[in-house]
């Protein structure tokens, strides 16, 4: 690599060990120009989500959206499902339709839509992830970890169960969110085989969201401070004009 330095998006206080490492092994200073923090929406939330989440108490509700682009198998998209079920809390859950089903509505577990009824929807379709986040009722976020839910969901108070599923950086978001800076709870999955269950599902959402869990009391904590240093006023206009900085010094 010819190059005088590394430059890539992000910030020491997130990525601060994989900075340290790539600089490290290539011997090169790595400049962060920052993170990308997402713009408040123009818009409001739909009426029959808003409705919706509004007949909840606050932070009871857990959001899951999983990505446009991840099909679960259908035995995995019924272990999430039951294990939501498990928990006993409102849901609402965004899944594209699994593989070798047609419609969400046959891929449901049997007895499933009927013990639910009133406090779970599964959802197939678009919907307005950032104003769900923002809604008061909303107190856990599963996430696939893609880096813009996790950004979306870190500047908000719910809090975060990671369940990656893609090979990459979904994997490396999930370790970085839940090892190294501890603001999630990341669903425990075979060693073997790689799959989750009904339980680890409904354990890690139950450990996120219990303020008396000493793990809990930990992600929480870590949320809250990470959250407050994303929103801090001017944080990417400061980070961009130190990015410029280095980048003019290494040609003096």
């Amino acid at each position: 690599m010819l190059s005088d330095a590394i430059g890539f998006k992000g910030c020491r206080e997130i990525e601060g060990p994989y900075v340290e490492y790539l600089a490290e092994q290539y011997g090169k200073s790595v400049l962060l120009s920052g993170p990308i923090i997402p713009e408040s929406p123009n818009t409001v939330l739909e009426e029959k989500w808003s409705a919706w989440l509004g007949r909840f108490k606050d932070d009871s509700v857990i959001f899951c959206a999983l990505g446009s682009e991840w099909k679960l198998p259908h035995d995995q998209f019924k272990e999430l499902l039951l294990g939501l079920e498990l928990i006993g809390l409102p849901f609402l859950v965004v899944l594209k339709v699994p593989i070798g089903f047609e419609t969400i509505e046959a891929a449901l577990p049997e007895g499933f839509k009927e013990r639910v009824e009133g406090r779970g929807i599964v959802h197939n379709g678009w919907i307005q992830q950032q104003l769900i986040l923002q809604h008061p009722s909303v107190g856990c976020f599963i996430t696939h970890c893609g880096s813009g839910s996790l950004t979306e969901a870190l500047v908000n108070k719910c809090q975060m169960v990671l369940l990656p599923q893609l090979d990459g950086d979904h994997i490396i978001n999930a370790r970085m969110m839940g090892s190294n800076l501890r603001v999630g709870v990341e669903v425990e999955k075979g060693e073997e085989d790689g799959l989750f269950t009904k339980e680890s599902v409904c354990k890690a959402v139950k450990i996120a969201m219990d303020e008396k869990n000493e793990i809990g009391r930990e992600v929480r904590t870590n949320h809250a401070k990470l959250k407050n240093f994303l929103v801090s006023q001017d944080l990417e206009s400061i980070c961009v004009d130190g990015f410029c900085q280095k980048l003019q010094d290494l040609l003096k």
